[in-house]
Parts: C-alpha cells; structure tokens; sequence
C-alpha cells in the first residue's frame, strides 16, 4: 500500500508513518445488465467484505472503489440523429432483484483480500522498508477455526 499528500510524505521520511496510511483500490466488473446508479450501488457495498477481513480504514487511508457493467454495449453513447427523436431501450437487473449482486461484491471483495494476504511474499522496499509474508499455515487456522 502506498502512502501519498504531504502528510504521508513528512512522516514517511521520519519513519513514523501511522498505521492505516495505506489505500485501497477495488474495481468491481460485472456482464450483468446495470444502470450506472446500480454500479454505484454495488460499489458502496465493497467497504462490507473489507470490513469481513478485519481492516476498518482510516483518516489516513485513501480508499477508491470502482464498479462497471459491460452489459448494454453502446446503449449509453450519444449518438446524432436527423431532427426526428431517436428512442432507445436499456436492460438492467429489477431493483428487487439486485441483493444477489450485493452479495457477491462483498464475499468478492474479502476472497481478493484473503487471496493477496496468501499470495504476498517478504519483500524489501525503498529505503530499506520491509513487508513480511503472513504465515501461511496461521491463515489458513484463523479462517477455518
């Protein structure tokens, strides 16, 4: 995660960088049919698996989450048309029928989280700045017990 503003820079160089000053970026892709405010919507629901891996943000984190929908392929695009009035249709997922989706973006959401802190391995930074990999084997115990 990587820090950034002047308050970041200032303690990063002082070695007192607080805990949380980190960001997150989270993209959510669906092919489901959605309106712009529904991936809005599935967006706000990211900081919810975020939250089921432990992590609560912070003042000093700087969080974006993205959400898209490749569904409706050029039905968005504005288009010229002679002077008569162009009328076009749009599908999307009924409001009632959106929790499904809900759902799967937060249990998205933490299953990335689980798979990076997994995944991550011991790694030196600038300026000499050191990560270390979490034990394995204690992942897997704190998840299954």
């Amino acid at each position: 995660m990587e820090s950034s503003g002047w308050f970041a820079k200032e303690h990063e160089a002082a070695g007192t960088l607080p805990g949380g000053a980190g960001s997150v970026i989270v993209i959510v892709a669906t092919d489901a049919p959605m309106l712009p405010v529904q991936c809005e919507a599935l967006a706000r629901r990211v900081p919810l698996g975020l939250a089921r891996t432990g992590t609560t943000g912070s003042h000093f984190s700087g969080d974006i989450f993205l959400a898209f929908s490749t569904a409706n392929e050029g039905s968005l695009a504005s288009r010229m048309s002679d002077e008569t009035v162009a009328v076009e249709t749009l599908s999307y997922v009924a409001w009632g029928s959106i929790d499904p989706f809900f759902e799967a973006v937060v249990e998205a959401t933490e299953e990335a989280v689980l798979n990076a802190l997994v995944a991550a391995r011991d790694v030196t930074g600038r300026n000499g700045h050191q990560s270390f990999a979490l034990p394995h084997g204690e992942v897997r115990a704190a998840f299954t017990g």
